[in-house]
């Protein structure tokens, strides 16, 4: 099975196109306002235009109700609607039944215990997104940097294809697709220059440590 490789967090058309032309492919764009990567819905819309064709286009969203989710969704026409916040099964369901879009839910893992909740949305998900569980007092779902252990998830069967994230960078990313195996990866903090801002270099590298550990 082909690796995915997800860019996220994007904001300008250069870092796009950086993410486009190394091979991702999936983009993200998020719509949070406590978040440093926070996008107008009429800006992801433009930067979703370019990536047409080329990636899979994500809206990532923290328990937003259905007005904003319908601005987000009539603004930008994603190809899935990423849930990072504490959204319920029955809300999961709502949502991919209101837009008939395939929806990623993140789950926050810091031990295996934290995977348990994952059988939850095997018949209302497409696809989980493991994220490492944000440090106390952190006011960011996602994008903090930080790993979890990528060993417990060896010997544990999910019931959804997963995304894995949290802290991976250019120079662990070979070692989490080793020891994980997942079906795709998500990146954000960890090919930016300072919070928000995206490092072509780092993109680059990222993408290209990836598919290098993928092949091998």
């Amino acid at each position: 099975m082909t690796l995915s490789i997800k860019i996220c967090g994007l904001k300008t058309l250069p870092t796009l196109n950086a993410a486009l032309d190394g091979g991702a492919s999936h983009v993200g764009f998020i719509f949070f306002p406590k978040s440093p990567r926070n996008v107008a819905p009429t800006d992801a819309a433009a930067l979703r235009e370019a990536a047409r064709g080329r990636a899979q286009a994500v809206a990532v969203t923290v328990d937003a109700d259905d007005a904003t989710l319908d601005a987000i969704v009539s603004a930008m026409s994603p190809d899935m609607l990423q849930l990072h916040g504490h959204e319920t099964p029955e809300r999961v369901k709502e949502i991919r039944a209101r837009f008939g879009l395939p929806v990623a839910k993140a789950l926050s893992v810091r031990t295996s215990d934290d995977l348990v909740p994952a059988r939850l949305y095997a018949d209302i998900a497409d696809h989980l997104l493991l994220d490492a569980k944000p440090p106390v007092g952190a006011d960011l779902p996602g994008g903090n940097g930080v790993t979890f252990d990528w060993t417990i998830l060896r010997d544990t069967a999910l019931p959804l294809p997963y995304f894995l994230s949290g802290g991976l960078h250019p120079g662990n990313v070979a070692e989490a697709i080793r020891i994980a195996r997942p079906a795709g990866i998500d990146v954000s903090s960890g090919v930016e220059s300072v919070p928000g801002t995206k490092s072509i270099g780092l993109v680059h590298a990222f993408l290209s440590a990836a598919r290098a550990a993928a092949k091998a």
